[in-house]
């Protein structure tokens, strides 16, 4: 007869993470379970993506904390902050201590763009820039802002978010909760001209309407389209009838194309049809891309012409998509750059599922989709868990008592943060952020992070 004891443990607490503790909740809450549930995060902050990888004047998508923040503070949840997989706890760890394993680790990491010139300085991958301008604790403190012509390659909502923030003033976004070091970096930010290129036409861009609209928003900001980019093929028109967010992306983007250019001091020109194929250098630092011209071939790919151009810019940012690091003891598919597995069943090199190992999120499916479509995975990743555990398939661990981990933790010289010491630091993230009439300002130092969070609560809080 299988117990009905469930103890799990998820590594990750974005949204992937805390998706699937939902749905572990939500699907045992109508039978005789003890569940509980411990979220291990390498940050001494939950949230991951939402915090680290969503633009800080995007304050809508970021309003999606308050749904993840009334999961964490379940009764049956537990948060592990500061608390590093790999390091402080490894699989057997886990294993020796939880029913069963879930991974959310998400995808951070830059996705590699390969051609000549990648390497030179002056080169940036998107995913540092916004762990930059979003004040991650690993990130560094201070960014290279001084190119007035920039590159953007990609054509989703990522290059979108770097093309934008490099366009702004720094005190359009002052308001938000950027930290002080961020706030300096931009303010001496020379960039005038930021130019976004996509291989393919307006039908196959990956923007979503919203964020593409915004770009229009501010004051200082002007959006050029190049009229030579607005073409379609047959399968593009298809594309537009099929699909209302597609056909509003197109439309869009038509209007700004015959519309005249203002006179704003900053400009961001969306360029379609124009294949990155060179970083070109001078003393080791970027001088220029060179692109060439595309055509379509009438099922929405494209094809080069042999037609080159080579742009005036001194920086180039590659947004082409995340990448997931590998996870320790885990199998990991280097060019899909996720674990691999069926249904969120994590299988091993002779393609049987790894007893009690799962994952779900990005590091499951790949970087693709909204932080909505993360729910579908993680539905599909604990249906399979908890059908393991119904059909008696998953082990009983060695120590499956809730005060094993502290033990384990204490052992090890592991200074985690908790959901208690997060809500300190969410606090005085606030406070700080009140005395300047701001929303909050966001605490970058790790070493600050944990000590605030561990603080005592003062006897008037």
């Amino acid at each position: 007869m299988t117990s009905h004891r469930l103890r799990v443990a998820v590594v990750g607490s974005g949204p992937a993470g805390v998706y699937a503790t939902d749905a572990l909740l939500k699907s045992t809450a109508a039978v005789e379970t003890d569940l509980s549930i411990d979220l291990f995060e390498r940050l001494p902050a939950p949230y991951g993506l939402i915090r680290y990888g969503v633009a800080p004047d995007h304050p809508r998508i970021k309003g999606a904390v308050s749904a993840l923040a009334r999961v964490l503070a379940r009764p049956r949840v537990r948060l592990f902050g500061n608390v590093t997989y790999g390091t402080d706890l490894n699989l057997d760890d886990l294993r020796g201590l939880y029913h069963a394993v879930i991974f959310a680790t998400g995808a951070n990491q830059d996705r590699r763009l390969r051609i000549p010139g990648i390497d030179l300085a002056g080169s940036h991958g998107a995913a540092e820039f916004v762990a930059w301008y979003d004040g991650h604790p690993d990130a560094p403190r201070t960014w290279p802002l001084r190119a007035e012509q920039v590159a953007v390659v990609g054509a989703g909502n990522v290059a979108l978010d770097v093309a934008r923030i490099l366009a702004k003033t720094a005190d359009e976004l002052l308001p938000t909760d950027i930290p002080p070091n961020v706030y300096s970096g931009l303010r001496a930010n020379r960039a005038t001209d930021i130019h976004v290129f996509g291989r393919r036409g307006p039908a196959q861009a990956k923007f979503t309407p919203l964020e593409l609209r915004e770009l229009d928003h501010s004051p200082t900001v002007e959006v050029v389209v190049d009229p030579e980019g607005i073409r379609y093929d047959d399968a593009s028109v298809r594309a537009r009838r099929q699909s209302k967010q597609v056909d509003l992306v197109a439309a869009t983007l038509e209007d700004w194309a015959i519309r005249d250019t203002g006179s704003r001091p900053h400009r961001i020109h969306l360029h379609f049809f124009e294949e990155p194929t060179e970083l070109l250098g001078e003393n080791g630092h970027v001088v220029g891309l060179r692109t060439q011209r595309t055509e379509l071939c009438g099922d929405g790919k494209v094809r080069g012409t042999g037609r080159f151009r080579d742009w005036d810019v001194q920086a180039v940012y590659r947004a082409v998509g995340y990448l997931s690091e590998p996870v320790a003891k885990l199998p990991f598919d280097d060019e899909s750059g996720t674990v691999p597995n069926e249904a969120g069943r994590v299988l091993g090199v002779d393609g049987a599922p790894l007893p009690a190992t799962y994952v779900t999120g990005w590091v499951k499916r790949g970087p693709v989709g909204l932080i909505g479509h993360t729910k579908g995975d993680a539905n599909e990743t604990v249906a399979c868990l908890l059908d393991d555990h119904a059909s008696g398939r998953l082990p009983t661990p060695a120590a499956a008592e809730p005060e094993a981990i502290l033990a384990l933790l204490a052992a090890k010289g592991a200074d985690y943060t908790t959901w208690a010491g997060w809500q300190r630091l969410d606090a005085h993230e606030r406070d700080l952020g009140k005395a300047q009439g701001r929303e909050r300002i966001k605490v970058v130092d790790r070493a600050a992070m944990t000590r605030i969070s561990s603080e005592p609560v003062r006897a008037s809080d």
